[in-house]
């Protein structure tokens, strides 16, 4: 506690103080040595220290710890290949816009430009990947920049703030001026332009064919609540993808997945919320020619959008879709009832292939076996390429915020970190992890670290020994494919059994629902490795543009 004069205290120390100011009870690290000094001040501090067998998964885990709790996530890095190995996370969460502090180890500054261990200047290389990167030029300059990364992580855009301190720095002495934490008083969010607000009001009241396209931003903006009272509010027909999935629950009336080609293509208004025009929305091509856009996010995209826009709110998400709800709704029953149609004729298409009786099995067959026996609020985590997409056909949603995949970025081997979080921070609440085989290969030693502390999350691998994503394309455009072949029928389940988790195989539909069912029971860490069929290709258009 403060008592209005500086106190004098260990740097390393300060760290951990001034994270703790902020509420940051649990940080993500790899053991180094460059980091002792933090790692002392976070056990004076009582600040969990959760340690991975790889930086990576530290640093996918700190993402996974934020996404789940929308407070920022932290990782610590030791110097050199400790800050580079956390790269493609660090990547990965910039791009999700989860808040995310990074703090990383540095050679000493005494001895900077001489050889000593590990000796990078990460900041050139970290900064295109971060909101605000720097280095601790004195040991005074510690605390200050804790807080000034933390401010950085949660402002909109938010995303990911890196600082690191070398390392004769956080051993010595700097001031403390105490004082609330950086996230007491957080950066507000705008207000949005009044007249671009009329504008979309006034379409929203004309429209006969509405429909809500709502993305991840609409969890980091705190806008479910908003969002849910809108659509119904109005009765406009809801998709959602990334995190924004579950905030209208899967059984509710507005709630659509399988009808979106119609959806967005003709509908003759679309408010887009919290999500990019980018790739995932064919560049804005997946509306319709005639289509008018609104589109709602916390900030204005860096870069123009790739087609007109008629209305543009950046602002306080809340309070955005609070002042759309003044528009008068005509009455949109005929088009609910067309978009419900579509909805429901796909479904029943996919019941061939969901009682599809296989062996290896098809992709979908494994679904229709998890998906009975999942929670409500189960949080389900996706590390796969065409795994993960039946999984985001057929696994419904029901609560917010309990989706996690990658992101845009599309990095393998995010899983293990996402759902080791994922379950420390939420305990009592079911944490199932989807994983293709090719993305075991990236963190399968991460199964340790889901041992030693404790974490009870369960893993159904699709197991179809090909890259599929790859694989199936290549052949399409050439009529073969290299580099694109893994050994079929590993026994991915017998690797997590070596390191202390309950794991087993599964051949035959027969085989599935009885091994899922015990995998829930283990009271360990436990593998359901699925044979899949290699031969089945996800439809899909080229993601690749």
């Amino acid at each position: 506690m403060s008592t209005g004069a500086a106190d004098s205290v260990n740097a390393g120390h300060l760290i951990a103080r001034r994270l703790r100011a902020s509420g940051i009870d649990t940080i993500f690290t790899l053991s180094g040595g460059h980091l002792f000094s933090i790692y002392d001040g976070c056990r004076a501090e009582n600040i969990r220290l959760v340690d991975t067998r790889h930086e990576q998964t530290a640093a996918f885990a700190a993402e996974g710890w934020s996404k789940v709790t929308r407070v920022p996530g932290v990782a610590a890095l030791t110097a050199g290949p400790g800050v580079t190995n956390g790269m493609s996370a660090m990547a990965a969460a910039q791009q999700n816009q989860s808040p995310l502090v990074v703090l990383g180890g540095r050679a000493p500054a005494l001895r900077w430009g001489q050889g000593s261990l590990q000796e990078i200047d990460h900041v050139p290389f970290v900064a295109p990947l971060t909101r605000f990167a720097a280095t601790a030029e004195s040991p005074d300059a510690v605390g200050p920049l804790i807080d000034e990364a933390l401010r950085a992580a949660v402002g909109a855009p938010s995303g990911v703030a890196f600082v690191d301190f070398p390392m004769d720095h956080v051993f010595s002495e700097a001031r403390d001026d105490g004082g609330p934490g950086a996230l007491a008083d957080p950066p507000a969010a705008g207000d949005p332009d009044g007249d671009a607000v009329d504008t979309a009001v006034r379409l929203l009241s004309g429209a006969q064919r509405p429909v809500i396209m709502a993305g991840t931003n609409v969890w980091w903006g705190h806008a479910e609540t908003a969002l849910l009272n809108l659509a119904e509010a109005l009765g406009i027909p809801v998709l959602m993808n990334g995190m924004a999935r579950g905030t209208v629950p899967a059984d509710h009336p507005l709630a659509f997945s399988r009808a979106r080609s119609k959806a967005l293509g003709e509908a003759d208004v679309a408010l887009v919320i919290g999500v990019p025009l980018d790739f995932r929305l064919g560049f804005g091509a997946v509306f319709g020619g005639e289509t008018k856009l609104i589109v709602a996010d916390r900030v204005a995209p860096e870069r123009p959008h790739p087609r007109e826009v008629a209305a543009g709110l950046f602002g306080d998400l809340p309070k955005i879709l609070a002042a759309l709800s003044a528009a008068t709704a005509p009455g949109h029953a005929a088009w609910i009832e067309q978009l419900r149609a579509v909805e429901i004729a796909a479904r029943r298409g996919e019941a061939a292939e969901l009682t599809d009786d296989r062996a290896p099995l098809h992709p979908m067959r494994v679904y229709a076996e998890l998906s009975a026996l999942l929670d409500r609020d189960a949080i389900v985590v996706i590390d796969a390429g065409d795994f993960g997409s039946y999984a985001g056909r057929v696994i419904d949603s029901y609560v917010p915020g309990a989706w996690l995949d990658s992101g845009p970025f599309g990095c393998l081997g995010s899983g293990p970190g996402y759902a080791l979080a994922a379950k420390l921070a939420r305990p009592d609440r079911q944490v199932v992890l989807l994983q293709g085989d090719g993305a075991f290969g990236f963190s399968g030693m991460e199964w340790d670290t889901l041992v030693r502390h404790g974490v009870q999350v369960v893993s159904v691998i699709g197991n179809n020994g090909i890259w599929g994503l790859e694989k199936h394309p290549m052949e399409m455009l050439y009529g073969y494919s290299v580099v694109a072949d893994l050994r079929p029928g590993t026994r991915y389940d017998e690797v997590v059994a070596a390191l202390g988790g309950h794991g087993e195989l599964v051949a035959t539909p027969a085989e599935l629902r009885p091994a899922l069912q015990r995998a829930f029971s283990a009271g360990v860490p436990a593998v359901v490795n699925t044979l899949t069929d290699p031969t089945v290709a996800y439809p899909r258009r080229s993601n690749l543009a």
